[in-house]
């Protein structure tokens, strides 16, 4: 079976245990992860009870990221929920439940005790703050880590659909104050909130300081995106293809109704 991104950052966090930025990583690629929660029954509109264990250290619940790692864990086929990390995160945490990421099935087995999540879940709950600026002078960016170019190159790779192109460029205010900018071309409406926070864990799980890049929406027709071409580093989204919506919801396909525990 192919490592998942989970195991494979796993690994490197395993391997170099004194590393922060791979421990970050790690909680990154969690919480961008579907998972796969264990059920005692199958879900009943957005309500969902969870199979919780008490192996010792508190409750928690089991999560997968495959669903033949969950298969496998039962023995068979068993009702669960497919949620994103965060979700799981944001739910376990009002519970005070902690959680059990494939279990005796995967090299990624790992036990997250309720403070973790709710560590995890703090973490990802702290947005960008809005500011304005006028900028002076666009160029190319420098002096940025390679671990935090990776990062937004992984996570605007998982943004489909909600915007075109995004650049990374250096700025210069009208103060004559330097920074970075990633500046995020034909958003789709409604996406900001959601770039601008997936910019801001990008910063937070690479370890570097909140304050070391903005980010800044721009309509592919404004003249200043052409200055943003020429001279900053580009990151295109990928584009989703058409496809007809489902019928019905699965338990937290619609961010706007996350599930409920019960």
């Amino acid at each position: 079976m192919t490592d998942t991104p989970l195991d494979l950052a796993h690994a490197a966090m395993q391997a170099a245990p004194e590393d922060n930025t791979a421990r970050l990583r790690f909680f990154e690629r969690l919480a961008d992860a579907e998972l796969f929660l264990l059920l005692e029954v199958e879900a009943e509109g957005d309500q969902i009870t969870p199979q919780v264990f008490d192996p010792g250290t508190g409750a928690m619940v089991l999560a997968f990221d495959r669903e033949e790692r969950l298969a496998a864990f039962v023995g068979g086929p068993a009702p669960y929920a497919a949620l994103s990390g965060r979700v799981t995160a944001e739910l376990l945490s009002a519970q005070g439940i902690g959680l059990g990421l494939n279990l005796d099935v995967a090299p990624s087995s790992f036990l997250l005790d309720a403070d973790g999540v709710r560590w995890l879940a703090a973490t990802l709950g702290h947005g960008p703050d809005e500011v304005e600026a006028r900028l002076a002078e666009v160029s190319a960016p420098a002096g940025l880590p390679a671990a935090l170019i990776s990062a937004l190159d992984t996570k605007l790779a998982t943004a489909t659909g909600l915007a075109q192109m995004a650049y990374l460029v250096g700025t210069t205010d009208g103060d004559g104050k330097r920074g970075h900018l990633l500046a995020v071309v034909g958003a789709a409406p409604g996406a900001e909130t959601a770039l601008a926070r997936a910019a801001s864990e990008a910063l937070t799980f690479s370890g570097i300081e909140a304050g070391a890049m903005d980010v800044g929406f721009f309509d592919a027709r404004d003249p200043v995106t052409e200055r943003f071409a020429r001279v900053g580093l580009r990151f295109d989204l990928p584009q989703p293809a058409p496809v007809r919506a489902p019928d019905t919801a699965a338990p937290g396909s619609d961010p706007d109704r996350p599930p409920r525990l019960r």
